[in-house]
């Protein structure tokens, strides 16, 4: 019952909107709908323009007002004259069943938003069985409250005998809302089916947790794309699926690491995202307990994006949402290979921003507090690595000397947990 699978049309064509807003101004919008553009291209689709508007906050009817949407018809139909269609239009934030029904009606075209985008690309990822749960789960949650605007052309046929419907016709209820009813009641009932089948996938990862013996555990985390499964194949030696684009992993992944001979637990996990959907969150729960029982947060930091600062903060939240906020934890600054800075002119008197600060003032910078908890390096050229294995060998035998004092290190060769 999957409502969006952009990935079997690859080639389709899509139109981004948002909303410059008091909490938000034009600088952080353009800066969502980069990556909401990012989101689309990972999900298969071409982004050919945007929209955006200033607005006190968005409209409970449309979004956006009544002006920029007919601006945004304006130019659907126009394409379509030209023979260049396109297929969807994506907002930035999650929409209502009134302002999906709504917005659908008036662009006659598919309407996504940021959260069935976000979905539809953790279906692409989804490998194990795990993984697939989690994702129905997630995406049942969010269709459940949408559903009365896929029947809402059945309910006009049911107008019922005579011409009142007014209070107390009980009787006129039509074919759609008896056909909502029925799929409400079919979708409720896989939601308690794939709750139930995750409390026993949970169950099996915690006792599969618990045979892996005596040894820290570390995760990799952080927000997506920035790195962590390049780190992850770097440190265990192991071919964890990397490239650049988001959510390219979806399955926690655990290795055995052996550095100077001392053994801990290495887990590659999903990234976070702004505005990461609520029903996500929880249904990946399971994936998730690799954070909550970690002894150590390796917190990734992708240093050549424009806007790492903010990323680092949502990262926080989530942490701090997942109860890990007290975690031993430290930064990992990585793709300094990539970071990139324009000197400001001399004559310049304003306040210098990220794009006009180096590298070396960065870290003079407030990340100086950080001390020890702190480290600058590129997994994809290999620069600080031999520092990195140093400082995380360090960390874990600390750990492990305090977590088990009377457990020798012993060599394992390196395998598959």
């Amino acid at each position: 019952m999957k409502e969006f699978v952009i990935s079997e049309a690859k080639a389709e064509t899509a139109v981004l909107v948002g909303l410059i807003t008091q909490n938000q101004d034009e600088a952080k919008t353009k800066e969502y709908l980069d990556e909401l553009e990012f989101l689309a291209e990972t999900a298969g689709a071409e982004v050919v323009k945007r929209f955006t508007q200033r607005m006190n906050g968005p409209s409970s009817v449309t979004y956006v007002g009544k002006g920029k949407l007919e601006e945004i018809r304006n130019y659907i139909r126009a394409e379509e004259e030209a023979e260049r269609e396109v297929g969807m239009v994506i907002f930035d934030d999650e929409l209502s069943a009134k302002q999906i029904r709504n917005i659908e009606q008036e662009l006659k075209v598919k309407i996504l938003d940021r959260t069935s985008l976000i979905l539809d690309i953790f279906a692409m990822r989804a490998q194990t069985a795990n993984a697939k749960t989690q994702v129905e789960l997630a995406q049942y949650r969010y269709m459940l409250p949408r559903l009365q605007r896929l029947w809402t052309h059945l309910e006009r046929q049911g107008g019922g005998s005579g011409s009142g419907g007014g209070k107390g016709s009980v009787g006129l209820r039509g074919p759609g809302e008896t056909q909502l009813e029925m799929d409400q009641r079919i979708i409720r009932q896989r939601i308690t089916l794939l709750k139930e089948r995750l409390v026993e996938i949970d169950k099996q990862k915690t006792t599969q947790r618990k045979n892996r013996g005596r040894l820290i555990r570390v995760a990799l985390v952080g927000y997506t794309n920035v790195g962590k499964s390049t780190i992850m194949n770097l440190l265990s030696k192991s071919e964890v699926f990397a490239e650049n684009k988001l959510f390219a992993t979806l399955d926690t992944t655990v290795r055995k690491v052996v550095i100077d001979n001392l053994p801990f637990l290495l887990a590659d996990t999903v990234g976070f995202i702004r505005k990461l959907p609520t029903d996500l969150v929880d249904s990946f729960k399971s994936t998730l307990d690799e954070t909550r029982e970690a002894d150590l947060l390796l917190h990734i930091v992708d240093i050549s994006h424009p806007d790492f600062e903010e990323q680092i903060k949502v990262v926080e939240k989530t942490l701090s949402d997942l109860g890990c906020a007290e975690k031993p934890s430290m930064i990992i600054f990585n793709k300094i290979d990539a970071y990139k800075w324009t000197p400001q002119d001399e004559d310049d008197l304003t306040e210098p921003t990220r794009e006009n600060i180096s590298l070396d003032e960065l870290k003079r910078s407030w990340m100086a507090r950080l001390d020890e908890n702190c480290l600058f390096i590129s997994a994809k050229e290999k620069q600080n690595i031999d520092e990195f294995r140093e400082v995380i060998y360090q960390k874990v035998r600390q750990l492990h000397v305090q977590k088990y004092p009377y457990n020798d290190f012993l060599y394992n060769n390196e395998e598959d947990i």
